[in-house]
């Protein structure tokens, strides 16, 4: 078979999943960074989830003082879906991070656990040295 001719969308070659810039389950990876080609109620837009909330909302406001009520919701219905993928941005980021916390913590618990024992060796020597009489943080009764 001819390489050349085959067209299409599905015959790249490269990476795990074929080239494609999707996940395994579909979806586009969440990335701040990813650029989005929107194509709104009359015109086309592109540039990040961020940037294309700003603009929708922009628009929308707009429109809402132009009076086009119809065009206005249009718009800020753009924007409510961009919202929303901010908003997954975010949850799956403080998931990574609380994933990478959680990671980290399960690598050292033995290198932890030998300090703190130490540290509380350390600890009860100066609760004991306090206790002692004549030392300088017992406090002395106040004549009237």
């Amino acid at each position: 078979m001819n390489m050349k001719r085959m067209r299409g969308r599905h015959h790249r070659s490269g990476g795990s999943n074929g080239g494609s810039v999707r996940q395994q389950n579909g979806q586009i990876p969440l990335n701040r960074n990813h650029v989005f080609d929107s194509n709104g109620p009359d015109l086309r837009i592109r540039g990040t989830a961020q940037q294309l909330f700003e603009k929708y909302l922009q628009l929308g406001r707009d429109a809402s003082g132009a009076g086009d009520r119809v065009m206005a919701e249009a718009y800020f219905q753009h924007a409510e879906h961009y919202f929303r993928i901010l908003n997954a941005m975010t949850q799956a980021a403080q998931q990574n991070q609380q994933e990478r916390q959680e990671r980290h913590a399960r690598q050292r618990p033995m290198a932890v656990s030998e300090g703190d024992d130490a540290a509380e060796e350390g600890a009860e020597e100066t609760a004991s040295e306090k206790a002692r009489p004549g030392s300088d943080t017992e406090l002395a009764p106040v004549e009237a």
